[in-house]
């Protein structure tokens, strides 16, 4: 019994030092708690808008650190880390005190140290508290630390702070760094020769980057294949085929795409969470490299700016500021998709579509390009040259600015600047002035961003959508209007999608508008399909005059290379809608044969031409041609004065086609007296009689 008493003593006093022991090392985690943040300092991220990495921004302290979860890392790479770095991580508490009696045995009989015995908790320990010295306190300090974090962390999320915090050379911190910078992928889509790779830096990182020390870094990698084949992780024809790849010598930069908008979305950025663009990463992409060929080939100081955007949304695909953001030669920071420029001759299309509305016009009615007189307003032609009367299709296919400025005095600039405000879009004028005609060929202001906003109501049915690629307010408004009907804004389309495409490009079905500001400053682009619209602009940021600088010759080019870079499918345009009147020139009413004819059918312009004159060959000559011969010649004929088009008739029978030139040629069907006329746009005729041999 005394025995039994003392051991019962004994017992209760064991027990009581072990809850007074439990209780004070409770007590001390609680006092000293591990440095767990509840977010860690990471980069700031910008993502598209299917959270590929679009831009990333170093942490303050300069560390390239990218959030990483394990369920965006390949699964064999943690398999593997964990069997290279702690085998029984699953199923210790911290510590693995098998791994440390090897460590401790390994040593004591060779000497020096074989074999760590730190867990990947311990490891985390000693990356959240730097140690200034590998003593043994030191290792005892993270072994109590590691016991610490096992109680307050899952191993998914130990595992997940592991990857975020463990060095790989250089300021990469975190696997997906590592994993972009050296193999410029993320880390879901990982090799085997990667992954053995990433393994073994964190244990050397400096002494095993592969971009300074290539031959550690082979060396250290095929260690690992080796240990991976011991370990049945890897079959040992796997491993040879992986210790087959080249290790890579090259640190890439991470990626950098979309600066401008990425710069705009850092006011927004809060700790740990991503920020996320409208645009996509491929598009941005092909843009990116559009522009910067594009400036190369066009010269120095010159850049370029391009918005690819979905009509049927208002979400921008791609974006590109300048040619390159960092090239201060051509002003790269700044973002020329933002910034008033005159937009030349890309706004004529509203123009027309306002007239095609009001029925001013059908696209075969004629107009009149020639010199004319807006009370004191004179505007003239691109090429300083006139074609006479021409097709409503044909003055915008061309581009003819003084058949512009008729149909525009007719609408009423108040009228086009009205719809534009409507679609979303306010032009800036200069201080104190009205809307006047001059807008018509550039003579108000507007951004990149607005022209392909209103672009999108061409590929949209007549209906915009405000432009947001994300960088906007949260409270931004986003609204939608109607530019065009629906059958005014179909003619505009078939125009526009018959506008011959650039030299070398090839045809994608898309309609498109050029467009060259005053003093060839800005050259500008804007197509579409049935669903994408892309605006390319072309100038010098410093709105510098560039010699031979214009929309079809500088900007068009890009477009179809945007279009074709950009990856996205073609779509197709619109089909004619239902009950849509589109007659040809003969069968149109009187009222619409020719702009400008009132309800009598009478042309209220003044003809101002003098009359044709036909000046070879001479009324009354003999002409030899050697029509008894083989080789009979044909007979050039030549005309001063009238109105283009012209129509020639020999003998009463009209020649082929219709000719604006003021020559032309026939060759009779024999000698004799022929009657020659000539018969102009105004209808007024000219002949002669000529005798043929």
């Amino acid at each position: 019994m005394k025995m039994l008493r003392k051991f019962a003593v004994g017992a209760a006093g064991c027990a009581g030092i072990l809850a007074l022991s439990a209780a004070s090392l409770w007590e001390l985690d609680r006092a000293f708690p591990p440095p767990l943040p509840a977010e860690l300092t990471v980069s700031t991220e910008v993502q598209d808008r299917d959270g590929q990495l679009l831009r990333a921004f170093a942490t303050p302290d300069g560390y390239w650190r990218l959030e990483t979860r394990l369920d965006q890392v390949d699964k064999q790479f943690v398999d593997m880390l964990v069997t290279y770095e702690d085998k029984r991580f699953w199923d210790h508490e911290g510590v693995d005190v098998l791994a440390l009696a090897r460590a401790a045995g390994q040593f004591a009989t060779s000497g020096h140290i074989v074999s760590g015995g730190s867990t990947l908790s311990m490891q985390l320990a000693r990356l959240i508290e730097p140690r200034e010295s590998r003593s043994l306190g030191s290792k005892i300090k993270q072994m109590l630390r590691a016991i610490q974090i096992e109680r307050r962390l899952s191993k998914r999320e130990i595992l997940e702070r592991y990857l975020t915090l463990a060095p790989y050379g250089g300021n990469l911190e975190r696997v997906r760094a590592a994993s972009l910078a050296y193999f410029g992928k993320e880390p879901k889509r990982l090799t085997v020769s990667e992954s053995v790779l990433l393994v073994a830096l964190p244990q050397l990182p400096e002494k095993r980057r592969p971009d300074r020390n290539l031959k550690i870094a082979h060396a250290a990698r095929d260690r690992v294949l080796t240990r991976m084949v011991s370990s049945r992780l890897l079959g040992e024809r796997e491993a040879a085929r992986a210790a087959l790849d080249d290790v890579s010598d090259l640190r890439r930069t991470l990626p950098a795409l979309a600066a401008h908008a990425a710069y705009a979305m850092l006011p927004k950025a809060v700790p740990g969470q991503p920020l996320q663009l409208t645009i996509r990463k491929s598009v941005q992409e092909g843009l990116e490299q559009v522009a910067r060929d594009a400036a190369t080939k066009l010269g120095p100081r010159l850049s370029v700016a391009m918005v690819l955007a979905d009509s049927r949304t208002g979400d921008i695909l791609g974006e590109v500021g300048s040619a390159n953001f960092f090239d201060a030669s051509r002003s790269g920071w700044i973002d020329m998709t933002k910034i008033v420029r005159s937009p030349g001759s890309t706004l004529k299309p509203f123009i027309y579509g306002l007239a095609f509305e009001q029925g001013l016009v059908a696209q075969e009615t004629l107009i009149d390009d020639s010199p004319v007189d807006f009370s004191g307003y004179r505007p003239k032609n691109f090429d300083m040259g006139y074609q006479g009367d021409v097709s409503i299709r044909q003055a915008l296919q061309l581009s003819l600015n003084v058949p512009a400025i008729r149909v525009l005095d007719a609408v009423g600039p108040t009228r086009l600047m009205a719809r534009f405000r409507q679609a979303g879009v306010s032009p800036i004028l200069p201080v104190n002035e009205a809307p006047g005609l001059a807008i018509g060929l550039g003579g108000v202001g507007v951004t990149l961003r607005d022209l392909a906003q209103l672009y999108t109501g061409l590929a949209n049915g007549g209906k915009t959508h405000t432009l947001h690629d994300g960088t906007e307010p949260a409270n931004a408004e986003r609204t939608s209007a109607t530019i065009l009907d629906g059958q005014a804004n179909w003619q505009i389309i078939d125009i526009l999608s018959g506008v011959k495409p650039p030299e070398g490009a090839l045809q994608r079905g898309i309609a498109y508008k050029t467009g060259t500001s005053y003093g060839y400053r800005d050259a500008w682009s804007v197509g579409f399909d049935g669903r994408y619209v892309l605006g390319v602009w072309v100038g010098r940021p410093d709105a510098g005059a560039v010699p031979g600088l214009s929309g079809y010759v500088s900007a068009a080019p890009i477009l179809f290379e945007g279009f074709v870079r950009s990856g996205l499918a073609t779509v197709p345009l619109p089909g004619k809608p239902p009950g849509l009147f589109s007659p040809r020139r003969e069968d149109l009413p009187v009222t619409l044969a020719r702009f400008g004819a009132g309800a009598d059918g009478l042309v209220q312009a003044t003809v101002t031409e003098p009359a044709p004159t036909i000046i070879f060959p001479p009324d009354g000559a003999r002409v030899d041609l050697g029509t008894n011969s083989v080789d009979a010649s044909p007979l050039v004929l030549k005309l001063q004065g009238g109105r283009a088009p012209f129509r020639w008739l020999a003998n009463g029978k009209p020649l082929v086609g219709i000719d604006r030139r003021r020559t032309a040629t026939w060759q009779p069907d024999g000698a004799g007296y022929s009657t020659l006329t000539v018969i102009d746009a105004a209808g007024r005729a000219a002949s002669v009689k000529v005798f043929v041999e």
